[in-house]
């Protein structure tokens, strides 16, 4: 599966990737921004299917309902009801406490649309779960995907989020107007 990934992803759409995903440690958030379009998803899925490396996500439970529910399980996907009002932090820090190894993928806008402000459950998922942040670009303009270093927070959440910005200026996603 992983040579007929790498072939579609370099070889027929022309991507490329930027460094790796980290073999260690085990455990850790991905951000991946901007997130602009319905074609992030499969960019995302080749580029982990490409390097060999299983990264979980989460999305609305009704991307898991008949008849394609089953593939987005396969693919490493969990359904969330964003409709109630749960402590879905704690319930993923709970998921990491409880694994040896996982490493789930979020978008920080938290929606295709453009945002002035990302959220930030992925970043008191990350603190209470102890485990670092590893940034990944969807560079529509460049066709590149550049993955980080792992960032481990600090106590100052302003600095935090103005090094996880700065990665990721400039980079255009898909529809460029809501980068």
């Amino acid at each position: 599966m992983k040579t007929i990934a790498r072939f579609i992803f370099f070889t027929l759409l022309g991507w490329k990737i930027e460094n790796i995903f980290p073999s260690t440690p085990k455990k850790y958030v991905v951000i991946a921004a901007p997130h602009t379009s319905w074609v992030d998803f499969p960019v995302a899925i080749l580029t982990r299917m490409s390097l060999g490396t299983m990264i979980h996500f989460i999305g609305k439970n009704s991307l898991f309902k008949s008849p394609f529910g089953f593939m987005f399980r396969a693919l490493g996907g969990t359904p969330v009801d964003r409709t109630k009002s749960n402590n879905l932090v704690d319930a993923v820090i709970d998921v990491f406490n409880a694994k040896e190894e996982f490493r789930l993928a979020l978008s920080p806008e938290g929606t295709r649309k453009k945002v002035e402000k990302w959220k930030t459950g992925f970043y008191y998922i990350a603190k209470g779960a102890n485990v670092p942040i590893v940034m990944a670009t969807l560079d529509f303009e460049n066709k590149k995907v550049k993955i980080s270093e792992p960032y481990y927070t600090t106590d100052n959440k302003e600095k935090d989020f103005e090094f996880f910005r700065s990665f990721f200026k400039d980079v255009k996603g898909k529809h460029p107007e809501l980068s």
